[in-house]
């Protein structure tokens, strides 16, 4: 059976843009008709970044750790558009191989950063116009935020972070703005590929298949859904 999404006149953010899964991101909510406004720091004509605009698709150059710009971004997008429907934050990275005794204070502050801060961020900024639509967040935390792991705890904290700010949402906004988190393990990347060359690629989740469930997380079909958080581990 397939399942198709239709988002015409509806507008979303997604934060992360440039990155694998934030690119496929954008590129699944254009495909199903939405206008999209991809923000990150990495713009696309950076080496490393993967998104490609087009007509469905507005850049946004913004850090989105940093308040000011957060605020900026989210205005513009208003300016431009005259509303937004969906906030999609992809903003994250991983950082790990050491111990907490031995992890720097740095790498603390870059995860939580990157992981929980933007999130944070782009929700308070967003949620007074996700209201007006009663609209839909969807954050990406990880499976390995649900236990203590060695080796990468910070990494495994701010996500779990990242989660509970999303039941937090929900609770607060009932009514007015749906939360929910996705739950991926390992996604096939290249990045992750490079990272671990001898892993058993096959049983990766590919980003367009977790774009879908993001998908699929703001559309009428899970309207009775927030507070979530959606295992996208497919068989890894």
């Amino acid at each position: 059976m397939s399942v198709s999404f239709d988002f015409t006149d509806r507008v979303a953010l997604v934060t992360g843009a440039s990155g694998a899964l934030g690119s496929a991101v954008c590129e699944a909510f254009a495909d199903a008709g939405a206008t999209v406004a991809a923000a990150d720091v990495v713009a696309p004509d950076d080496e490393d970044a993967h998104l490609d605009t087009g007509d469905a698709i507005d850049f946004y150059e913004g850090d989105f750790t940093d308040e000011d710009d957060v605020a900026r971004v989210v205005s513009e997008v208003v300016d431009d558009h005259g509303r937004f429907d969906y906030l999609a934050n992809i903003a994250g990275t991983w950082r790990g191989g050491t111990p907490v005794a031995e992890t720097d204070a740095d790498t603390f502050d870059f995860l939580f950063d990157v992981n929980l801060k933007t999130a944070f961020l782009a929700s308070k900024h967003a949620l007074p116009h996700l209201r007006d639509g009663n609209g839909s967040i969807v954050s990406v935390s990880a499976r390995s935020s649900l236990e203590g792991g060695e080796g990468d705890g910070l990494y495994r904290a701010s996500k779990a972070g990242v989660r509970l700010l999303t039941e937090t949402i929900a609770e607060e906004e009932k009514g007015e703005v749906r939360a929910n988190a996705v739950m991926p393990s390992v996604i096939d990347t290249p990045a992750n590929r490079e990272m671990m060359p001898d892993a058993d690629h096959e049983k990766w989740v590919a980003p367009a298949d977790i774009a879908e469930t993001i998908l699929a997380l703001c559309s009428d079909a899970t309207g009775v859904t927030s507070g979530a958080a959606v295992p996208v581990y497919g068989e890894s």
